[in-house]
């Protein structure tokens, strides 16, 4: 097939004549990674990303590269690590001169469309002094079409439920537990549903958009010829941004009821809090500042956390009839579908809740990827990271590489006959995994190392190194952290002071460096004006 130029100047198809797929990204906010029943997790069901796994490859050692959600979706979206975007918290701007997965996609014929949310900042130097958007961190990326942007107010998913008859006097009343549901002392807190049915959540609300949408896509078949309407068979991307299972922890029937709290796991945790705070002074701080639930109590902690199994296995339902509806069309051979987390869930593990500070469960998330080509039923244990899902991306659609990514496209992985070695299995792309946490929104809330209050606002800044072997977390202006996982897996602790290991910290703070000096930003590093123009450095003599 020949190139057919978009009315944007991009191809449809790719330099050697294959139709460019079209992609389904989904984004499922706050999942820990190891909540799925493809990860045989004991309690949690989720049969639909069950099936996605099996018809496509499963990371197992995925992993976030910043909390909260606008920073974290900032290293999804640029490729880079927060070293380099610097948008580190939700409502810090990210700097308009990065490109964006969104952004690069539109040369090459699609029209990127959202559904959710990105939890963008937008650049202010692009904006008017007046411009209201300065005020929300919850804007949409550039680059992106708007199918249904769900920002915090819930404003579209609100105005659909009064549609349906809902009277709706205050929001957040609307979506919290209803009172004095019969059975609710004995339950817990978080045991009542809603006042609305499953079909009625926001999570259904945004898939019968998607669907509505995509009912109106003209297909794009691997091979095909054009349709004439809708996209005129242009390559298509849409973003699912599903809210879920975010809290607030709350889930309507029957999923409020699905998982007996009695068969929950109990946290990763020392005996009491005050132990667990002893171990560090920025844990301390976290612990006091957002652990917003009575986790002493134990009732009460198996209950929020088979109420956030009830809401996974909600949201996997509402993928599920979107994935179903993908596969029913002519172009589902053609489809790549991506499925990942902004970020995970501490969920009572080491006495907090939410997703703040340096522990892998606020960062270790799921990644499938399915489509044509990549291997079904594959299960990678390497190491892979969010910066690797721009990347991916774009060799997916067959763009051209980016200098400013800092991720390394995982289709070697994805594909057999490219990433198999000698024994049959998958090559590994990474062989450590890193996130970093920037709290200098907490800054007064943290005690300094000699028990003052208050950091400098540049030292309130965090990196992780994660191997098979330890954890090494550098806190600029704090004592770091050291994990020895191989003798203590669940991270209890903190042998950065033991003079015993002082060898063993120096490699993996060594380590840390070399990864930052290796991934500042690459964007212009390569290039290099000579009498013959700009030309390019290459990393190879033979290039």
């Amino acid at each position: 097939m020949s190139d057919v130029q978009t009315p944007g100047g991009g191809r449809r198809t790719d330099p050697d004549g294959a139709r460019r797929p079209n992609v389904v990204f989904i984004t499922v906010d706050q999942w820990r990674g190891e909540c799925l029943g493809a990860r045989h997790h004991p309690v949690v069901q989720t049969p639909n990303l069950d099936a996605l796994a099996a018809r496509g490859t499963m990371f197992t050692r995925h992993y976030s590269q910043a909390s909260p959600c606008g920073p974290s979706r900032a290293s999804i979206w640029t490729g880079q690590y927060l070293h380099n975007h610097r948008s580190g918290f939700n409502g810090t701007p990210l700097d308009d001169r990065f490109t964006n997965i969104a952004r690069q996609l539109r040369p090459l014929g699609y029209n990127p469309t959202l559904f959710g949310y990105t939890d963008t900042t937008l650049d202010p130097r692009t904006l008017a002094a007046d411009d209201q958007r300065r005020t929300s961190y919850e804007e949409v990326l550039p680059g992106f079409s708007v199918g249904v942007n769900l920002a915090d107010d819930h404003l579209p998913w609100l105005a659909w439920m009064a549609e349906k008859g809902y009277q709706i006097d205050d929001h957040e009343a609307f979506i919290a537990p209803i009172d004095n549901y019969p059975g609710a002392d004995e339950r817990g807190a978080t045991w009542p549903p809603p006042p609305f049915p499953a079909e009625c959540t926001e999570t259904a609300f945004l898939t019968e958009a998607a669907l509505d949408h995509l009912a109106g896509v003209a297909s794009n078949p691997a091979g095909g010829t054009e349709a004439a309407s809708g996209n005129n068979g242009a390559p298509w991307f849409v973003h699912m941004s599903y809210l879920r299972p975010h809290p607030p922890f709350v889930v309507p029937e029957p999923y409020n009821d699905l998982y007996d709290p009695t068969d929950v796991p109990m946290p990763i945790r020392h005996e009491t809090a005050e132990v667990q705070a002893d171990l560090h002074p920025l844990l301390a701080a976290a612990m006091a500042a957002f652990s917003d639930h009575d986790l002493a109590d134990e009732r009460h902690v198996r209950q929020l956390r088979a109420t956030y199994y009830g809401m996974m296995t909600e949201v996997d339902a509402q993928v599920g009839r979107l994935l179903d509806a993908v596969a029913q069309r002519p172009d589902a051979d053609n489809t790549v579908v991506i499925l990942t987390s902004d970020h995970g869930e501490m969920l009572g593990d080491h006495w907090q809740t939410s997703k703040l500070g340096f522990y892998p469960q606020s960062f270790h998330i799921p990644l499938i990827i399915a489509g044509p080509g990549i291997a079904a039923g594959r299960v990678i244990d390497s190491y892979s990271e969010n910066v690797d899902l721009a990347p991916t991306i774009q060799e997916l659609v067959g763009g051209d590489p980016c200098a400013q990514y800092n991720g390394r496209s995982l289709v070697p992985l994805l594909r057999p006959e490219d990433g198999d070695d000698a024994s049959g299995g998958a090559t590994a792309v990474r062989d450590s995994a890193h996130w970093s946490f920037d709290f200098r929104v907490f800054a007064s809330m943290v005690p300094n190392a000699n028990g003052g209050v208050g950091l400098a606002l540049e030292d309130c800044h965090l990196d992780v190194l994660l191997d098979g072997a330890g954890m090494y977390v550098h806190i600029a202006g704090l004592d770091p952290l050291f994990f020895d996982l191989e003798v203590d897996p669940d991270g209890l602790h903190n042998f950065a002071a033991d003079p015993a290991r002082a060898s063993q910290v120096l490699d993996y703070a060594q380590r840390m460096l070399s990864w930052r000096q290796r991934t500042a930003d690459q964007t212009m590093a390569n290039l290099l004006a000579t009498p013959k123009g700009t030309t390019t450095l290459r990393t190879r003599v033979s290039d």
